[in-house]
């Protein structure tokens, strides 16, 4: 992956496959330049067994292939720029995987657009599940949350309705660009 936001991209998906209701999505860099990227939701969850393997590239839960490439690729990742990923899940609870890098290190990867990637995953899953973001850098903080664009819609409207979508990029850039600097 050439940037972040696809991998952040991948990684959500499995998310949404593991029937979570709500995926939280936390970026932060702090003043040292230490990005803590944690991707949180309240799926199904990993069993053990599966917890102590998932980091394998050749462990997946998917019956279309026989590997999963997007835990171990963002490890490696990860690791090169210093830092780590860590898993936490338990069954019927959801999965919590947090990732360190250090952004001044040369093989820290690009954020690339966060803004357009938390618009993908909202546009292509219009109804379910919610998606929370929320950010900081020195910059400032930022957050964005399906449940209240919901609340002011109304349930029954698909969020990827035209006039809904165009509202959605918007808000995203003007919420997230002046945090993470939009295309990186």
């Amino acid at each position: 992956m050439r940037d972040l936001s696809l991998h952040l991209l991948d990684l959500a998906q499995n998310s949404i496959t593991a029937g979570a209701s709500l995926v939280t999505i936390r970026i932060t860099v702090d003043e040292q330049g230490w990005l803590t990227m944690v991707l949180k939701d309240d799926g199904k969850g990993m069993s053990p067994e599966l917890l102590a393997r998932v980091t394998s590239p050749f462990a997946t839960t998917r019956t279309t292939r026989k590997v999963g490439l997007g835990i171990p690729m963002m490890m490696e990742n990860a690791e090169k720029a210093g830092g780590s990923l860590t898993l936490r899940s338990e069954v019927g609870k959801g999965t919590e995987m947090t990732v360190t890098m250090d952004t001044r290190n040369i093989d820290c990867l690009p954020l690339g657009d966060l803004s357009g990637t938390v618009l993908s995953l909202i546009l292509t899953n219009p109804m379910k599940p919610e998606f929370l973001f929320e950010g900081k850098t020195p910059r400032g903080a930022c957050s964005f949350d399906t449940r209240e664009v919901r609340a002011a819609l109304g349930s029954d409207i698909p969020l990827n309705e035209p006039e809904v979508a165009a509202w959605l990029q918007e808000a995203l850039k003007e919420e997230m660009d002046p945090i993470f600097g939009g295309v990186s």
